[in-house]
């Protein structure tokens, strides 16, 4: 399992006036954020390990990373969806995605395109954009077995 932190978008946060379904009110990927998500597809379609599910939040930047990177393959999960502006959402947000991923049982590799709060949550690390950590399950719990810099 793999959770990727969504490719560069410019700023930090989004704006005082976000809105989940209007990308114009968010921060999105820059140009070279586009690139970098290219970049990560092309390198996980070189894996032996088959990419047969895509997990994405809700907001502009994660649906395009994982667009860009793994065409036609995205589902929207709202438990990976940001809580940098709530934090007093985390812990019930976190067990919900922790759930989705205690619950997957596909064959192949399944990529969620998230967030940085919900990757240092999940995980306990601080990925850079377009950054992959890789996941396996030890005694129950989830735990980084590597990381992929972008």
């Amino acid at each position: 399992m793999v959770l990727i932190r969504h490719a560069l978008a410019t700023g930090v946060g989004d704006p005082e006036h976000f809105a989940l379904n209007d990308c114009r009110t968010q921060r999105n990927l820059n140009d070279e954020g586009r690139k970098q998500a290219m970049r990560i597809g092309a390198y996980f379609r070189q894996l032996t390990v088959p990419v047969t599910a895509v997990w994405s939040s809700q907001w502009c930047r994660t649906r395009e990373t994982a667009d860009l990177a793994f065409p036609g393959m995205r589902e929207d999960k709202a438990a990976f969806n940001s809580f940098f502006g709530e934090p007093d959402a985390a812990p019930a947000q976190t067990l919900a995605a922790k759930r989705l991923l205690n619950a997957w049982n596909g064959n192949g590799l399944l990529v969620v395109v998230t967030h940085q709060v919900n990757i240092t949550a999940i995980a306990g690390v601080v990925p850079a954009s377009g950054e992959a950590v890789v996941l396996r399950l030890r005694d129950g719990a989830w735990v980084v077995s590597g990381r992929l810099t972008p």
